[in-house]
């Protein structure tokens, strides 16, 4: 269920506005509809008072016969009109207030004319009316004469208003008056002019969702951009005024991480300047002793520092080293790093896959690739390489034939000095940088590096970077 909701917060907000809109409109229709309808039934009470006013007028003063004449003379099927001796409402009680209260009204109004009673009834269309379809039009026919026609047709079919009025004499007047028929809230000519006025608001409520949601589709570019290059170019600071202050946030922050990398790679630089002079110095001096077990471990200590000040400058570096992207040929970078560890094969190389091209900053690009095999060669004696593309993405994985990595650590091992190996021999543990710093060159690439233990024993990486177009 929970995969057919919007995951967005605009397509929530355009949800939201569409069902008001089709809610407001089935409202408005329906209160549309009951008013109309509310009208029309007091236009079809006047009506029957003024044509009853009309017929008792003309009758009341002529004998009964003379009535009979006029009426079969005003005879119609949808206005019928007869006189008779008995009345067509046989019943006194009227079937509705509005109708009792009519009846009064006709009473008081005609008496002066010798009416002594009146009757009211609602009565459905009969069977036996012509359908519209019998309301036929010449080829002539204007669009005036074309509704007449059809508004003839509607009061054929609709219901009736029956009226039956005594004279004083006892003789009855009996009319019926057709129902105004309810025309349709939606018709041909109406559902395009509501589908036009629905598609404009939700049109323009996409415009104004756009508008809205820019700051945060701005803000959700530029911090990826920023993750993936730190030194891009900042963001125009042009818009409405929550877009300005949106890109000035961004940039401002950009500026300050920028500025502190830059402060670690100088002190990283100084750090290095101030080391290499001593550093020197106790060479030097070590030249002068004799050959001894002392002489060769202060030695290998001294390599120690070197390396570990030469890695620890090469982690403050390398997100501001100035090298451009290029198209490079991943499978000749890897087959040239795997040149130079005896302890590594290729599981396709009969394969050559070729056309694995890739945008990437060659130098860091093969110290990435190059930490990845070291340590699948360091903690698992060897490394089996493959490499394999689908439609976007090339894919290198190195399998080694270590013990594995638990797998509650294997996210903890990207951190910086993060060592599974607790010795403090540089020649086993390192200093738990290579991971971190493979991976932000990945991710700087637009790729990933990802771990798991195998199923048949060893450690499975896999780095995925984007296919060249």
């Amino acid at each position: 269920m929970r995969r057919l909701l919007p995951q967005t917060l605009p397509v929530w907000v355009l949800l939201i506005v569409i069902a008001g809109l089709l809610i407001s409109q089935v409202a408005t229709l329906y209160i549309v509809s009951r008013d109309r309808a509310a009208a029309n039934d007091v236009v079809d009470l006047y009506r029957l008072n003024d044509r009853a006013y009309s017929l008792v007028q003309l009758m009341h003063a002529a004998t009964p016969e003379e009535r009979k004449l006029t009426a079969s003379g005003l005879f119609d099927p949808t206005y019928a009109v007869t006189v008779s001796d008995t009345p067509a409402v046989t019943s006194s009680i009227a079937g509705d207030d509005e109708l009792a209260e009519l009846e009064d009204i006709l009473v008081g109004r005609l008496s002066k004319f010798g009416v002594t009673d009146a009757r009211v009834r609602r009565d459905p269309a009969s069977q036996d009316t012509d359908e519209p379809g019998s309301f036929t039009n010449g080829p002539d026919a204007g669009q005036v004469e074309r509704d007449l026609l059809v508004l003839a047709a509607d009061f054929a079919q609709s219901d009736k208003l029956t009226a039956s009025l005594r004279f004083a004499d006892g003789q009855w007047l009996n009319f019926t008056e057709p129902i105004t028929p309810a025309g349709p809230i939606l018709s041909f000519n109406s559902v395009p002019l509501y589908s036009l006025i629905a598609g404009l608001i939700v049109v323009m409520s996409i415009w104004s969702l756009r508008r809205v949601t820019a700051p945060y589709r701005m803000m959700e570019t530029a911090v990826k951009r920023i993750g993936n290059d730190l030194k891009s170019p900042p963001i125009p600071e042009t818009g409405s005024r929550e877009i300005r202050a949106a890109a000035k946030a961004i940039n401002s922050m950009q500026a300050r991480l920028l500025e502190h990398v830059e402060d670690r790679e100088h002190l990283a630089a100084a750090l290095a300047h101030d080391l290499r002079t001593p550093i020197t110095r106790m060479r030097l001096r070590l030249e002068l002793l004799r050959n001894s077990a002392v002489r060769e471990a202060l030695a290998h200590d001294l390599a120690d520092v070197e390396g570990i000040a030469s890695s620890v400058i090469d982690f403050a570096t390398f997100e501001v080293t100035e090298e451009k992207a290029e198209r490079i040929d991943f499978w000749s970078l890897v087959e040239s790093i795997a040149d130079g560890f005896e302890q590594v094969s290729f599981e396709n190389d009969e394969t050559r896959s070729r056309g694995l091209i890739c945008i990437a900053r060659p130098v860091a690009l093969k110290r990435c690739v190059t930490n990845l095999v070291q340590n699948a060669v360091t903690y698992g004696k060897r490394a089996h390489l493959s490499l394999g593309k689908s439609d976007h993405t090339i894919t290198l994985t190195i399998r080694d034939e270590g013990p594995g990595i638990p797998a509650a650590q294997i996210d903890a091992v990207f951190g910086s000095f993060v060592r599974l190996e607790q010795s403090r021999n540089r020649q086993t543990g390192g200093l738990g940088l290579g991971l971190s710093i493979a991976r932000s060159i990945a991710r700087a690439a637009g790729g990933e590096i990802s771990l798991k233990n195998h199923p048949e024993g060893g450690l499975l990486t896999q780095l995925t970077l984007p296919l060249a177009a």
